[in-house]
């Protein structure tokens, strides 16, 4: 897969391609199908599959501090598009200028100028343009004036929920990661860098690794879960209980993500993680003294074997 940084990369000579268009935050099932379908139609037309996304997240420039949680991180995002079979993955950067593109400069700068789009496959509830003024009504008008044709990918339910992004951070939010997990098609996963904390766990003998995650990452609800731990260049991954909280019976003030590795004895200082959220297993308590706290950790490790079995 191409990896474009705007799209004015796109190289002379840039033959016809189809295209789709969003954030994408999460590649969930939606994504999937919206992404899965522009790739079907560009291999039966002959040509380049195209996935448009952007940086920093719309909301943040066009509403400093709204910034939403962020399901996946960039390089995680391409992974699973390039997964999807598409030919080129094109980031635009999402600046004040690039915002106040109208929905017909968009179309004709983005679209036809540099992608020379012979097909886009959009959402039923696309906005795109100045404002969000542009429609898929629009889009649709503005293609047979420029000669590429529209096609709408329908949303994805099941059991009557539209799987979308928004949802899929409010169930993260609450801590049903099984939810999540259903509408991502995979579980949730948090990445980050395993930093000093207070050491409090090996003392107790469950030494654990303290993640530091991006200011913006989606951080399940306090609580105790199971996940599969990730280590970069490992293919298998390890068996973790997880505990995200601020440590209540230490009186902790500070939120931290905690992952106890079962079955390992080693350092991982230093590294970048992913943790692949499987299960909820209990929310957070405060225990008045270290034995019944150590007694409930050793529960929560069988438990975790027992989810991830």
């Amino acid at each position: 897969m191409q990896r474009w940084r705007g799209y004015d990369a796109a190289p002379g000579g840039w033959g016809r391609s189809v295209v789709t268009i969003g954030v994408f935050d999460g590649v969930h099932k939606g994504h999937q199908a919206t992404i899965g379908h522009a790739v079907t139609r560009a291999r039966e037309l002959g040509v380049q599959s195209v996935v448009v996304t952007f940086d920093p997240h719309p909301a943040e420039v066009v509403r400093p501090g709204s910034h939403p949680a962020v399901l996946t991180e960039p390089a995680r995002k391409a992974e699973l598009i390039e997964a999807l079979g598409v030919d080129v993955l094109c980031v635009v950067p999402f600046t004040p200028e690039f915002s106040r593109l109208s929905a017909e400069q968009f179309v004709h700068d983005v679209l036809v100028e540099h992608l020379h789009s012979a097909l886009v496959v959009v959402g039923g509830n696309f906005r795109f343009g100045h404002r969000a003024a542009g429609d898929v009504a629009l889009l649709e008008r503005l293609g047979q004036t420029f000669g590429f044709g529209v096609e709408g990918s329908p949303l994805v339910a099941e059991d009557g929920t539209v799987f979308s992004s928004t949802y899929i951070r409010s169930c993260v939010d609450a801590g049903d990661v099984g939810a999540a997990a259903a509408a991502l098609g995979r579980p949730h996963r948090l990445e980050g860098v395993v930093v000093r904390g207070d050491q409090r766990g090996r003392e107790l003998g469950f030494p654990t690794a303290n993640l530091l995650c991006h200011r913006y990452a989606a951080v399940p609800a306090d609580g105790v879960y199971a996940a599969r731990l990730i280590r970069r260049g490992q293919h298998e991954p390890l068996m973790a209980a997880v505990s995200v909280g601020t440590n209540p019976t230490f009186s902790g003030r500070e939120r931290r993500v905690e992952a106890y590795a079962l079955d390992f004895s080693g350092d991982l200082y230093g590294e970048r993680l992913a943790l692949d959220f499987v299960a909820h297993l209990r929310g957070q308590i405060r225990y008045d003294s270290i034995e019944p706290l150590i007694a409930q950790m050793n529960q929560d490790v069988a438990r975790t074997r027992s989810a991830l079995a």
